[in-house]
């Protein structure tokens, strides 16, 4: 069996997690998650444990139990904690700017970029070179902070462009005559 899936997964307090048949879904103070059931994953919740478990004795099964409780444990912890990127503008006269759903970001083109916020998710510009995207489903999160990384990615030459804030940019030495 997979030592991730046979990791037993803490319910903590003010979280509640109902299973059935077709969708497990976890409740909490930050929002409710919902994922649909995999056929070949059993998922039992005992008082406050959830444990994970495959449902026949296949190498897909084994492999599923540990990526479903990979997930399960995600759920878990986003609608008790959170998750939050990071990111970081690096160049002269890069700025970013939270206005509600919205992120407005000068970042060295003639026009202004302007990335709509989903469902769910929150930015706040804590600074004018600092983007914090939270959110409660971590893989949304992480998506939307690769998106806006996306608009101008670090440059291997100066550095310039959007960076998450534990990225390190290795520099490259310019050419010689």
């Amino acid at each position: 069996m997979s030592r991730v899936g046979k990791m037993p997964i803490a319910v903590p307090k003010g979280v509640d997690v109902q299973i059935s048949a077709e969708q497990i879904t976890v409740k909490g103070a930050l929002g409710t998650l919902s994922r649909p059931q995999h056929r070949l994953v059993a998922v039992k919740n005992d008082a406050g444990v959830l444990s994970v478990s495959p449902a026949d004795s296949s190498t897909e099964a084994d492999a599923m139990s540990g990526t479903i409780r990979a997930l399960l444990n995600n759920m878990v912890n986003g609608v008790s904690k959170g998750f939050e990127k990071k990111l970081t503008l690096v160049g002269v006269g890069f700025r970013a700017q939270a206005q509600g759903q919205k992120l407005n970001l000068q970042i060295g083109f003639s026009h202004p970029v302007v990335k709509d916020m989903p469902e769910g998710i929150k930015v706040e510009t804590p600074s004018q070179t600092e983007v914090l995207i939270k959110g409660v489903d971590r893989q949304v999160v992480g998506q939307i902070a690769a998106e806006v990384r996306a608009f101008r990615p670090p440059e291997p030459y100066k550095g310039k462009g959007i960076r998450y804030a534990d990225e390190r940019v290795v520099l490259k030495e310019t050419k010689k005559k």
